[in-house]
């Protein structure tokens, strides 16, 4: 069965940039050039070769684990095969669905509030939005702001506290993400048409055990 997660929380950010990059790494390179684990994806090494967990595999990543295989044997090179296989899904997947956004003037981290006031369908303060959007007090507000101003959300000074904001999508906001939402999904579901409903399943069940268990380490350092 097909998973999706509209209005999904964005990629933790401080503020500095409207559009979240990948854990590590170029979008338009191999994730984890970075830190060292590739180079770009037209590099003369390994483009089409065979993946050392799988033979049958020939992306990019592969051609990067090969190569550190060959240069540094000593390594275990298993987590870079995942890893890295996930920020450049993850990159090239965003960079597509995007698209939608960018015509209609939006960043990703500003449909991300939009979102987050369309599907809990009430009103939120500011700190709900940033806790929903894993983005910080002040990117957040800085945002709203902007949208705000285009008309996008309504802003109401609580009655009991001045300092306490609520927001809500307008009726124009709420259109807004109701127009985007089908198009960013019929994409999703096109590429995820190369997989058959039972290894969607299974990877949503996989990707959802690792997330958990990075969440809750997330949470626990906070602490």
């Amino acid at each position: 069965m097909r998973r999706t997660a509209p209005g999904r929380p964005a990629t933790p950010d401080d503020g500095s940039q409207d559009v979240p990059a990948t854990t590590e790494g170029d979008p338009q390179g191999v994730p984890g050039a970075a830190a060292g684990h590739g180079g770009g994806p037209h590099g003369d090494a390994g483009r089409g070769d065979q993946g050392p967990g799988d033979p049958g595999r020939g992306d990019t990543v592969a051609a990067v684990v090969r190569q550190w295989q060959t240069v540094r044997p000593d390594l275990d090179t298993g987590p870079m095969e995942i890893i890295g296989r996930v920020n450049r899904c993850a990159a090239l997947l965003q960079q597509a669905e995007d698209a939608p956004l960018r015509r209609a003037g939006l960043s990703r981290p500003e449909f991300d509030l939009l979102g987050a006031l369309r599907r809990t369908g009430h009103e939120l303060t500011p700190g709900d939005l940033a806790r929903e959007t894993f983005s910080s007090g002040a990117a957040v507000t800085k945002r709203l702001k902007q949208l705000t101003e285009r008309g996008l959300v309504d802003r109401r000074v609580d009655t009991r506290d001045r300092r306490v904001a609520h927001l809500r999508l307008t009726e124009r906001g709420r259109d807004l993400v109701d127009g985007i939402l089908p198009e960013q999904l019929a994409y999703e579901s096109t590429v995820l048409s190369a997989l058959d409903d039972g290894s969607q399943g299974e990877l949503a069940d996989l990707l959802g055990e690792l997330l958990s268990r990075l969440e809750g380490r997330s949470r626990a350092l906070r602490v």
